[in-house]
């Protein structure tokens, strides 16, 4: 009979104050110093003769195609694994170090900063990778007040968090990888910490399990309506509402999942850039935009200012060369009835409702920012709209068709 073995760590892998903070087009200076940890988190599924899957999460705006590279080979050194069997995903924290990534987009000017990357690296690559004998199940549960669609309170949105519990066989919880859809945003630009936001404050308040967060299908989900406030205390507050729900889950009976390790099969697709309106059009959208404004942190004010932020964004994609098409890393992760689709994009709600919905897997998670950043990906309603995340998205809709028809099909076979 196949072990089942599981290692898994959590580094504190926050760098120093005096870096610029990435996320908001709005923030200026560098970090101050810290809020809450931010951290790498590793957790392997393996068997004795069967390499597995590594998940290695990490709290950042994004990992970009040249820091999963480098974060994958780490990883795998560490664990004595090739490379492709390492699925590297961010937070999508905006409260994390621009420097791990460089320029996610034209809106953020940004740089790779060499000291930060090779410490991160140097820290996973260092990291002890003890395997023990598991059992591992699956739940999900409805999670009410973290996120929701942030354009209308009752828009789009999974709501629900996917968990993968890890239990030695003597029955104490090692390891936990959960997945939700919403925006680690609840510090604002104002704010000049490092911090993991509310995906943080979960895994202390899940402790002392290693902890592992897969961010969903967040592309239009943000606790704009939901949060109370933008400092430390709300983000513990959203922390605990998430961690007080897992608890609840972990409580009760979960699906029992195979003794054989999870499996990863890979595509990529490539797919062609939009053409952006001309320099003249997108600063006419810019006055427009200036006019509209209003300056305030209330959920209207905070969607008319990103509207701004979205109409200044392609604003620097029309005076910018951006490439003809753009190569996307797409993964599938299955164990038992569970399937996780892993796409380095930012997906809409109705996206990944609509990746569920045409997989042929009992259970299917669709988890975005991994292996890679290529920005939003939105539905018509946005595109029809003009949203923020509709003026700097890289693809129109037809092209969003394809990454979705193409992806399903990819996964099913």
């Amino acid at each position: 009979m196949t072990e089942l073995l599981l290692a898994a760590t959590s580094l504190d892998v926050t760098p120093p104050p005096g870096h610029r903070l990435d996320g908001y087009a709005a923030r200026a200076g560098v970090a101050t110093g810290t809020a809450d940890p931010l951290r790498a988190t590793m957790i392997w599924l393996s068997s004795a003769d069967d390499p597995g899957v590594l998940w290695l999460t990490l709290d950042a705006i994004a990992v970009g195609a040249a820091l999963c590279d480098e974060l994958a080979a780490a990883a795998g050194a560490a664990a004595g694994i090739p490379p492709s069997h390492v699925v590297v995903s961010a937070s999508h924290t905006h409260s994390g170090p621009s420097g791990w990534t460089g320029e996610i987009h034209p809106i953020i000017p940004a740089s790779r900063e060499r000291d930060l990357v090779d410490s991160l690296i140097c820290a996973v690559r260092s990291a002890r990778l003890d395997r023990q004998p598991v059992t591992a199940s699956w739940r999900s549960i409805e999670v009410i007040g973290v996120g929701t669609n942030r354009h209308r309170r009752n828009g789009p949105h999974d709501n629900t968090a996917g968990i993968l519990a890890m239990h030695s066989l003597s029955g104490s919880l090692e390891a936990v990888l959960f997945d939700f859809a919403c925006h680690p945003t609840t510090y604002g630009p104002e704010n000049m910490k490092y911090s993991a936001d509310w995906p943080g404050a979960t895994r202390a308040a899940l402790a002392p399990a290693v902890v592992g967060f897969l961010q969903g299908a967040a592309g239009d989900v943000s606790p704009r309506f939901t949060r109370q406030g933008r400092g430390a205390a709300e983000v513990i507050r959203l922390g605990s509402l998430m961690a007080g729900r897992v608890r609840e889950a972990l409580a009760g009976p979960g699906l029992e999942l195979p003794q054989s390790p999870p499996r990863i099969r890979r595509t990529t697709l490539t797919l062609p850039v939009r053409n952006i309106p001309s320099a003249e059009d997108s600063e006419r959208l810019v006055t427009a935009a200036e006019s509209r404004a209003t300056g305030t942190d209330d959920p209207s004010g905070r969607i008319s200012q990103t509207r701004l932020d979205g109409a200044r964004g392609q604003a620097l994609m029309a005076a910018t060369v951006l490439p003809p098409a753009l190569d996307l890393s797409v993964s599938a992760i299955t164990m038992g009835d569970v399937c996780w689709i892993n796409l380095p994009v930012e997906l809409f709600a109705v996206h990944g409702a609509c990746l569920q919905a045409d997989s042929t897997h009992p259970i299917t998670r669709v988890i975005g920012y991994t292996d890679g950043y290529y920005g939003y990906v939105v539905d018509p309603s946005a595109a029809e709209a003009g949203t923020y995340e509709a003026l700097i998205t890289f693809f129109d809709q037809p092209t969003t068709n394809t990454l979705l028809t193409t992806t399903a099909t990819f996964v099913n076979s």
